[in-house]
């Protein structure tokens, strides 16, 4: 929304509409198919490297361009090198959280033994060359004064480096990659309230586990998410809710890379679709990457931390209400 007003000139007014609009027609999409959704991806994922590509290319090239000053680092706003950092690394964190997700589609995928680990590592390689090579070009395109805390930096680079009508254009491929990256939240999202609902962990479990009659779509668990992300638009600061989000994932990435040292003690003959390559090696470096995020945070933004762990914890009466549900089903 914010991308479409700034494209078009229109009022900030519109953002949340736009935003509520956006929402509501990837649900749809969804609706309709993961195969359709699936479609949607990859044709988003097609369309959204051609402005990165046309930006990183002109803006590594550009006769014109800003003299590359990295040093020396300050960190604005009067804070911490520890604030800075925690804060420059929840918004890392956001950008390539996508990696994870691909675990939720791993009961839908054919092979999952081949395709998930090639799925993560060509996705997380291909998007960090991307980050670097096309921030690199934003800093040679503009002052990186102008780049701190621009919502339209990529909008604003693509007008330096291009011109108001290539500007233009790759602004609309920048709006084409955003909404395909949100399908992918979407198109991901659902199926965690649905798994639960087969797991029975959730209230309203055996609703929640519904699939649509034909295209076998998770019905009420795309409808909740989709009233969580309409109530999230209207709280407005996109920021804060993103870095609350990293934190409280990276809770239970930690836990989950914990888990992997478990499962593979108490269960060492277990058939497994998918191991971790470089066991013990990555998960004790992701336990301590995420412990950092986790503790830097608790440190840095208090408040934050506090109000992601209260919303989380309202989920453990729900799941001792839907255990004890089930355990009076099963005694009658």
């Amino acid at each position: 929304a914010t991308q479409l007003i700034s494209l078009l000139g229109w009022s900030s007014g519109l953002i949340i509409p736009i935003a509520i609009i956006t929402a509501f027609s990837l649900t749809g999409l969804n609706l309709l198919g993961a195969r359709l959704g699936s479609i949607v991806q990859n044709l988003t994922l097609i369309i959204k490297l051609i402005p990165i590509i046309i930006i990183i290319v002109f803006g590594l090239i550009n006769p014109h361009a800003q003299a590359l000053q990295l040093w020396p680092i300050h960190p604005g706003e009067q804070v911490s090198w520890l604030t800075a950092l925690n804060g420059g690394l929840l918004a890392a964190m956001f950008a390539y959280d996508g990696w994870i997700s691909v675990g939720n589609m791993a009961g839908e995928m054919k092979n999952p033994r081949k395709h998930l680990p090639i799925a993560i590592i060509s996705g997380l390689g291909l998007t960090t060359l991307v980050y670097l090579f096309i921030n690199l070009a934003f800093l040679k395109a503009l002052p990186i004064g102008q780049l701190a805390g621009n919502t339209t930096a990529a909008a604003d680079s693509a007008l330096a480096i291009l011109g108001t009508f290539g500007g233009r254009l790759v602004t609309i491929g920048i709006l084409v990659s955003v909404y395909g990256a949100i399908n992918g939240y979407t198109m991901t999202g659902m199926r965690v309230a649905y798994a639960m609902g087969v797991n029975n962990t959730i209230p309203l479990a055996h609703h929640f586990r519904k699939t649509t009659p034909h295209t076998k779509v998770p019905l009420l668990a795309s409808l909740v998410q989709l009233a969580v992300a309409v109530v999230m638009i209207f709280m407005g600061n996109f920021d804060f809710l993103t870095d609350m989000v990293v934190f409280v994932m990276w809770i239970f990435n930690t836990m989950i890379f914990g888990a992997v040292f478990i499962l593979r003690k108490k269960y060492p003959d277990l058939e497994r679709p998918y191991k971790v390559m470089g066991y013990p090696w990555i998960p004790i470096i992701a336990i301590i990457g995420g412990t950092f995020i986790v503790i830097s945070t608790l440190f840095t933004q208090f408040s934050l931390a506090v109000l992601g762990i209260g919303i989380t914890l309202l989920g453990i009466p729900s799941y001792y209400w839907q255990q004890r549900h089930d355990n009076e089903q099963d005694l009658n």
